[in-house]
C-alpha cells in the first residue's frame, strides 16, 4: 500500500515524524510531501500567485513552498509515478473539531486527498494550551495504526474522509473509540492590537475560552470523556433539507 503524508505544521513538524512511524508501521512504501513552512489556518487555499517551490528532503521526501493543498496536488500530479492508496494528513498539534474543521489546513490535506480520488485521513493531536504544556505524541502513536488498518476495511462513498482526533490523555487512559458528528465551538477568537516600533499599529488573531456543544454523539464530548474521535465528512456541501424550502419560495415569487 502506498500512503502519502502531508500536514500543515511544515515539513519539520514533530506531529509529521509521528505521522512517519504510524505510516511505516503500516507499510514500506511511505511518501511525505509537506509545507515548507507552517501553514496552520489556511485552510483548503491554493497557491495561485507564486510559483510553488520544491525540494528533496531526503528518498521520499519533499518540502513544497504552498499549502497542504499544494502538497498533495504536486504529489499526486508530479512527484508519483502513480496515486497513492492513502493519504494521511497531520499529525496536528492540537484537536480540529466542530466548526475548526473549516480552517484546518490538516483536514484541507484529507480533503484534497478525497478529491484525487484517494482515501484519506486526518489525524490530530489534542493537548493543555496551557504554559509549558507538553504533547502527548504517545496517544496517537499507541493507537493510530490498528485504527488506520480497521478503517481501510469500511467501504467508503465517494467524496468522504475521516477526521480522526486523539485526546489528551495517557495511551492506557484512552477510554475507547468513538464514531461522532461535529459538535458546535462559539468563536472564540479576539483581536489585539499592537504598535510596531515605530508605532504603527499591527494586529494579531488571539484565541481566547471557547464554549461549546457538548452533546453526547459530538467529537468534542468524544475527547472530554478520552475517547478517539472519528468523524466522516462529506465534501458534497449541498443541505437538501432546504432545497425544497427555497424552491418553493421562487416558484411563489415567479407566480406572484
Amino acid at each position: 500500500m502506498r500512503i502519502l503524508l502531508t500536514n500543515d505544521d511544515g515539513i519539520h513538524a514533530e506531529g509529521l515524524s509521528v505521522l512517519e512511524r504510524i505510516a511505516q508501521s503500516i507499510s514500506d512504501d511511505v511518501w511525505v510531501v509537506a509545507p515548507e513552512v507552517d501553514q496552520s489556518g489556511l485552510a483548503h487555499s491554493l497557491t495561485l500567485s507564486e510559483p510553488l517551490r520544491l525540494r528533496q528532503v531526503a528518498e521520499r521526501r519533499f518540502a513544497l513552498r504552498g499549502t497542504p493543498t499544494d502538497c498533495v496536488i504536486m504529489a499526486s500530479r508530479k512527484i508519483l509515478d502513480r496515486k497513492p492508496d492513502l493519504v494521511l494528513s497531520g499529525v496536528n498539534v492540537g484537536a480540529n473539531l466542530a466548526d475548526d474543521v473549516t480552517y484546518s489546513g490538516t483536514v484541507a490535506g484529507a480533503i484534497e486527498g478525497t478529491l484525487q480520488g484517494v482515501r484519506s485521513m486526518a489525524l490530530s493531536q489534542a493537548y493543555s494550551h496551557s504554559v509549558g504544556a507538553t504533547v502527548p505524541w504517545d496517544v496517537v502513536e499507541a493507537h493510530a495504526p490498528a485504527l488506520i488498518g480497521r478503517l481501510m476495511r469500511v467501504d467508503l462513498p465517494d467524496g468522504t474522509l475521516i477526521n480522526l482526533n486523539f485526546p489528551n490523555c495517557a495511551p492506557d487512559a484512552v477510554a475507547g473509540v468513538e464514531v461522532t458528528s461535529q459538535g458546535k465551538l462559539e468563536i472564540g477568537l479576539s483581536i489585539d492590537e499592537r504598535l510596531d516600533g515605530r508605532g504603527f499599529p499591527y494586529f494579531w488573531l488571539r484565541f481566547g475560552e471557547r464554549s461549546g456543544d457538548f452533546r453526547s454523539g459530538t467529537d468534542i464530548r468524544a475527547l472530554r470523556d478520552n475517547r478517539i474521535s472519528v468523524t466522516p465528512l462529506k465534501l458534497d456541501m449541498t443541505d437538501y433539507t432546504v432545497q425544497e424550502r427555497i424552491a418553493r419560495a421562487l416558484l411563489k415569487g415567479t407566480a406572484a
